[in-house]
């Protein structure tokens, strides 16, 4: 059960009726499956938000520390989030909430003016992707080819982890950009703390043992094995599936033994937001160093934000959602809307923006979850933190925190993207590599705009000079040769055809056929193109055939000039041959 199932309407039931609960079923999913929802799906759905919160919790404070927010805003993001995406989501595995890449795209933004930007722009967000939503604009986040998405995903990562070095080192100051994070290291390679690298070294070695020793696990039970195996073996899957809140919990209470002795060898979270969030208006205006900030001058702070974080997070939740459907079919309209839906209504506490997240969508899959209502219980686990937790929180190391958000970006890191491009197709690997270099020396949102231009640009190229295979065949009239384009020609390509046939079918009187075959489209520009291409092969005395060229590629050439169909031919290319050249000799067939 990958994607929750919306139940059909019977035959013969009261048209309106069946139209009316289509409808709802389609745009409220939770409607469609509940009814039948079980006890025993209840418990393992349970299971399922139990081990995503013990995720989700560490990663949100997390979070929140990258995009320089409090770290109480990550917690708030995982709030009405899970709960409207039980209500509208249609992928039970997926899990909403902050995420890395959200993250560092809304930090500059908060550096400049203050949380109220991360909030206002989680606003806009909603708002842009419900609409797009509503829109069914969803084909927008195609221009993203594999390769844009690669480098854009992997140059993220690697900017974030590179973030996170100086908390991992214990260095003051702070650094987001990956060359200044870098440049910030070495001069400030004297100021290590030795007590926070050690901490921070020995997270990051613990999680990646805790990770490999839950390969031996297994959360279902082994009937051939003993009942203490059995427990065993899901005792080592928890804690390889929770290793986050595993190695969070270890060094916040390795920080508390040693603060409350006096020794105080790390550096701290520190105090972190008591109590719920208040249900409020988003900020259309701020105050930041004493100076007021309208509307508009917020959303100029934002320039090209604007557009690229619902992109991203679009992109992002719809792949995600995807890639754990299983063969299922995705409605990306109604993913979309539930999407913006919690992006809106998350403004309205006071979240970051959110997107689904690859990591707690694994965990959740991995934990056997069988409806979206496992969002509820991860809701419920953060309310919990909130309410009792978060005096524990100011505890936390952030050499901890960092280790557990380099060990996630190790994995973000799309590795596997060089060698699948280069047993592919080499010429990926330029818009890839021009995607991550400029991710990461210019900026995420201009990184990925070159990106896609990259690759547009290749895509053009590709139109511009399609394949074209030209063969000589030998005919009892004579030598004829035969060009035939391995696709449909659009305007980039008219003049290069037309260029390859002067240029290597030149031999006078030995008639080109042109084999329209692969042909199902053409513009006016290429018709145009055809005409032209039959005058220069007349006047140097060379017939031309078009040959196999459907019915609605010889109208749009009738439109340029009526004589032009005069050269279109069907059937076995020998008898036409024959009959344009009665006598062996190959003759003119139209003068224009």
């Amino acid at each position: 059960m990958d994607v929750i199932p919306v139940k059909r309407p019977k035959r013969g039931t009261d048209s309106n009726s069946i139209n009316w609960k289509t409808i709802v079923n389609k745009r409220i999913p939770v409607t469609a499956w509940i009814p039948h929802y079980t006890l025993a799906t209840f418990f393992q759905d349970i299971v399922a938000g139990f081990t995503v919160g013990l995720t989700e919790i560490p990663q949100a404070i997390a979070y929140a520390i990258v995009a320089g927010l409090p770290p109480q805003y990550g917690l708030y993001s995982g709030l009405l989030d899970c709960i409207v995406y039980f209500i509208f989501g249609t992928c039970k595995d997926v899990n909403i909430g902050p995420t890395a890449i959200m993250a560092l795209m809304v930090q500059p933004h908060v550096e400049k003016l203050g949380p109220d930007m991360a909030v206002l722009i989680t606003f806009l967000s909603g708002a842009i992707i419900f609409v797009l939503g509503l829109l069914h604009l969803g084909f927008l986040v195609e221009f993203f080819s594999y390769p844009v998405i690669a480098g854009f995903t992997s140059a993220a990562a690697i900017q974030i982890g590179s973030s996170q070095i100086k908390s991992l080192l214990g260095i003051p100051g702070k650094a987001n950009e990956f060359l200044e994070a870098w440049i910030s290291v070495f001069k400030n390679i004297t100021h290590i703390s030795w007590w926070d690298s050690l901490l921070g070294v020995s997270t990051i070695i613990l999680l990646i043992l805790i990770k490999q020793v839950g390969r031996y696990g297994n959360r279902n039970s082994r009937p051939e094995f003993s009942t203490t195996r059995n427990i065993l073996g899901k005792v080592l899957w928890l804690c390889s599936i929770a290793r986050n809140a595993v190695v969070v919990i270890i060094g916040t209470l390795i920080a508390w033994i040693l603060y409350t002795n006096g020794i105080k060898p790390f550096k701290l979270t520190g105090n972190i937001g008591k109590g719920l969030p208040t249900i409020q208006l988003p900020p259309f205006s701020t105050v930041f160093n004493n100076q007021t900030y309208s509307f508009v001058d917020m959303i100029k702070q934002y320039e090209s934000s604007i557009a690229f974080v619902p992109l991203i997070a679009i992109l992002e939740h719809v792949a995600i959602a995807k890639s754990f459907a299983k063969g299922k079919t995705i409605d990306a309209t109604q993913e979309m809307i539930a999407l913006g839906l919690c992006n809106l209504s998350g403004s309205f506490i006071r979240s970051m923006p959110v997107t689904g997240s690859f990591t707690r969508t694994a965990v959740n899959n991995a934990s056997g979850v069988q409806t979206t209502l496992a969002g509820v219980v991860v809701t419920a686990m953060v309310l919990l933190a909130l309410g009792f937790l978060t005096a524990t929180f100011a505890f936390i190391p952030k050499a901890t925190l960092a280790a557990v958000v380099i060990c996630a970006m190790i994995h973000l890191i799309d590795y596997k993207a060089i060698i699948t491009l280069w047993r592919t197709k080499k010429m990926d690997l330029i818009p890839f590599i021009i995607t991550l270099l400029a991710s990461l020396l210019v900026g995420l949102e201009y990184g990925i705009l070159i990106g896609i231009c990259s690759n547009i640009l290749f895509v053009l190229h590709s139109s511009a000079r399609p394949s074209i295979e030209i063969e000589r065949e030998k005919f009892p009239q004579g030598d004829v040769f035969v060009v035939t384009p391995s696709r449909s020609l659009q305007f980039p390509s008219a003049e290069y055809l037309r260029e390859k046939v002067i240029q290597d079918c030149y031999d006078p009187k030995v008639t080109v056929v042109l084999n329209g075959k692969y042909i199902n489209n053409v513009d006016a520009t290429v018709a145009k193109n055809f005409k032209v291409l039959a005058d220069d092969l007349i006047l140097r005395e060379q017939n031309i055939i078009f040959w196999n060229f459907k019915m609605n590629v010889r109208n749009i050439c009738k439109g340029v000039d009526q004589k032009l169909v005069d050269f279109f031919k069907d059937g076995n290319l020998q008898d036409i041959i024959e009959a344009a050249a009665p006598n062996g000799v190959p003759t003119l067939m139209v003068r224009f």
